[in-house]
């Protein structure tokens, strides 16, 4: 047989991206597909954001045009992201030269990194890690350089962040809230992170996504408002979590316009633009009112409560987070195998799905003994999971 007709060839991947495979999300959900399992693997609602904002997409959609919008993104958005910041934080934004719109911060994150970094480059990721970073910073050509937060408070090391950076970076990347730990960055630690930034000429990147999902009274501070950071600071965020519209993927980038105009650069030669009938509808709802806000943590502060309170009913330890939609899961003394070998038998055979957290560290070394389980879904779902995990535990 020729070669060119092998019945399995391998997969054409770039060297870059070969060492990660197939995501572990695309994993356990096809497996939780297949065994018919409540899915708190995925980070995505099983429900749909306001309804008046579905229907502006709609009626947008209908009125038209539905062509390219500016790259950028549309003027109202920009607005809408300048006044949120501005609302929230306090943070005067220029939404013409500092905020591009993209499609969701997937996108704004390989923009910010593809068009920023050159081959070679160092880049500080901590350990835990969404799994999304580090084939970015691959694909970049640079080279990831691990600092690890360690449990169960994630705290941030100085010292070993101070070290990392004497060895050359050209970026630190954080996720705050962070996924999958939920630890909330403290304003000492984000303030310690803009003293070696700036003592190292690193630019410091920030995934926010789950900024208005912080608990028991924390604040969501922004890297926009930490004193050295505004001029080197990458923010990113995006509607998807906070309006449960992760499908529609809206994103953006917010920084000063040296930065901007490296993002904006990479941007308009991935996706170009974000459609403008769903840009049209998330300008609206960020300007939705307090209330809406607010009652958005209160439905997560009580699905928190109420997932963790039951698993802890069952006998079972559970790390709830300061912030995000996840919970992290104890499983040593289970007698299940590790991580990845319960991940796969909760979801077969007791019929929950969860995430191995190890899949978030560097070569699976840390997480082993936890995994991930997210409550943003209905409670009917919920109710379910907690009476299938009942049953599993006797």
């Amino acid at each position: 047989m020729t070669a060119d007709r092998q019945e399995n060839p391998e997969p054409a991947v770039c060297r870059a991206l070969r060492p990660f495979g197939t995501s572990i999300f695309t994993e356990m959900s096809a497996l939780a597909r297949a065994h018919d399992a409540v899915n708190l693997s995925q980070g995505a609602p099983d429900f749909d954001g306001p309804e008046e904002i579905r229907r502006a997409a709609a009626e947008a959609v209908l009125r038209g045009p539905n062509q390219y919008v500016p790259s950028p993104g549309l003027p109202a958005l920009r607005r809408a992201v300048a006044d949120k910041i501005g609302r929230f934080h306090g943070v005067e934004v220029d939404p013409e030269t500092e905020v591009t719109v993209m499609a969701g911060a997937s996108e704004s994150l390989a923009a910010t990194l593809l068009g920023l970094l050159e081959p070679g480059d160092r880049v500080v990721l901590f350990d835990p890690a969404y799994d999304l970073y580090p084939p970015i910073v691959a694909r970049a050509g640079a080279t990831a350089v691990r600092v690890p937060l360690s449990p169960p408070g994630f705290r941030l090391d100085p010292a070993a962040l101070a070290a990392a950076l004497a060895r050359g970076v050209k970026a630190i990347v954080i996720n705050n809230p962070q996924n999958p730990c939920g630890k909330v960055w403290s304003r000492e630690e984000l303030e310690t992170v803009a003293d070696l930034a700036a003592r190292h000429d690193a630019l410091v990147i920030s995934d926010e996504v789950y900024e208005h999902l912080v608990y028991d009274g924390g604040r969501h501070l922004t890297l926009l408002e930490i004193p050295g950071l505004r001029e080197r600071a990458v923010v990113i965020s995006s509607a998807a979590k906070t309006f449960s519209m992760t499908g529609w993927k809206v994103g953006w980038a917010v920084a000063r316009p040296r930065l901007t105009a490296a993002v904006r650069m990479s941007h308009q030669f991935l996706t170009f633009c974000t459609p403008g009938a769903l840009q049209e509808a998330m300008a609206a709802a960020l300007a939705l009112g307090d209330d809406y806000y607010r009652g958005l943590l209160g439905d997560y502060t009580r699905r928190r409560d109420r997932l963790c309170g039951d698993l802890e009913g069952l006998g079972l330890a559970v790390r709830r987070p300061a912030g995000t939609y996840f919970c992290n899961l104890e499983i040593s003394g289970l007698g299940l195998g590790d991580v990845l070998e319960f991940s796969r038998f909760l979801t077969a055979e007791v019929g929950v799905a969860c995430i191995p957290n190890s899949f978030f560290h560097e070569e699976r070394r840390g997480g082993r003994d936890t995994v991930r389980l997210c409550f943003c879904k209905t409670d009917a779902a919920l109710d379910e999971a907690i009476a299938r995990l009942g049953r599993w535990r006797g």
